[in-house]
């Protein structure tokens, strides 16, 4: 028998349970969910990932009606995997937000946590800001319901894919809730990194000021190199050394960072710098200056050599003078 034929088989024999007469008067959902999970198994080996993918979903109904949660959680989450191709991310991301919740209502965290995680890598790509709020919502599952409390993994990715898109407004209140995460559990070396992270996203916004304040509120966190790295950094955007900027963002420190941030780095507006005066320069063969032959204070004090027609004057009238004594 063709897998296409043992999964009719199973949703007759669904159907069958479902149905209700004067000696059953109740249906049986429970064997009906079984036989629908069932035939969405047979269906994905027969690679139609359609019915499949509907099988799963009304096996899901069934347990649901008969309170069976963690089977409900399961069964959506079988859908997500066989439709992922096929689904569109919004439709993806309602299943995911729906098996999440019913995994939590039985009290599984953890797998609540893990399918919104995992849908979040299925649809970030052609849905990067679904994907956002999917590992946003299950950094939320892990900090609350979660034994593993892996928190601060899952909004690493969101902050991540916020740098990525430029959103750098949601990239900092990301970042600080990171920063929460690894506090809360002791983990200073990570809190560090975040640090130059944050500065990064800050300068990147265009705010030099709120970058030197987080470096001020999460510093003493940072090792030696970290510590160096920013100074120099922040050092060189208050004094508007451009030279210095660009050497500090292109450190081997920050190169060796997540790729968002290192290439956040090359991305980075540079200080403007401060253009020396330029230096007075004399022009050949220009002009002399003028200066009013009647101003002695123009002339500086300086001698003022006589011209060719003041001396023939000064002779001629020398001679008149000596011509009238003779007379």
């Amino acid at each position: 028998m063709s897998k296409i034929m043992e999964a009719q088989e199973h949703c007759k024999t669904a159907e069958k349970y479902l149905k209700t007469g004067l000696l059953k008067w109740k249906p049986d959902f429970d064997s009906a969910a079984d036989e629908y999970s069932q035939a969405g198994q047979c269906y994905k080996i027969a690679r139609d990932p359609k019915r499949s993918k509907e099988c799963h979903l009304k096996a899901s109904e069934y347990y649901l009606k008969n309170n069976a949660f963690f089977h409900a959680a399961k069964a959506i989450e079988s859908a997500i995997i066989v439709s992922k191709e096929l689904s569109t991310p919004e439709e993806l991301y309602s299943m995911a937000c729906d098996s999440s919740s019913l995994y939590q209502q039985h009290g599984s965290g953890d797998a609540g946590a893990n399918i919104l995680d995992k849908t979040a890598k299925i649809i970030e790509e052609k849905a990067p800001e679904l994907a956002v709020k999917l590992f946003s919502q299950a950094a939320d599952v892990s900090s609350v319901e979660s034994s593993q409390h892996q928190g601060s993994e899952y909004i690493s990715k969101a902050s991540r894919i916020l740098v990525k898109l430029q959103r750098f407004d949601e990239a900092v209140d990301s970042l600080r809730r990171e920063i929460g995460f690894h506090l809360e559990s002791g983990n200073a070396n990570a809190v560090g990194r975040l640090t130059v992270a944050i500065v990064l996203v800050q300068l990147a916004r265009g705010d030099a000021v709120a970058a030197e304040k987080a470096y001020k509120e999460w510093g003493n966190n940072c090792e030696v190199p970290e510590m160096q790295t920013l100074e120099q950094l922040l050092q060189a955007y208050d004094e508007e050394d451009r030279e210095s900027a660009k050497r500090a963002l292109a450190s081997p420190f920050i190169r060796s960072m997540d790729v968002e941030y290192a290439r956040l780095a090359g991305s980075i507006q540079l200080p403007e710098g401060i253009e020396p005066a330029p230096k007075a320069t004399v022009r050949e063969n220009a002009a002399a200056s003028y200066v009013s032959v009647n101003s002695d204070s123009a002339a500086g004090g300086m001698y003022k050599a006589p011209d060719n027609k003041e001396i023939e004057e000064d002779y001629s009238k020398k001679a008149d003078e000596e011509e009238d004594e003779l007379c």
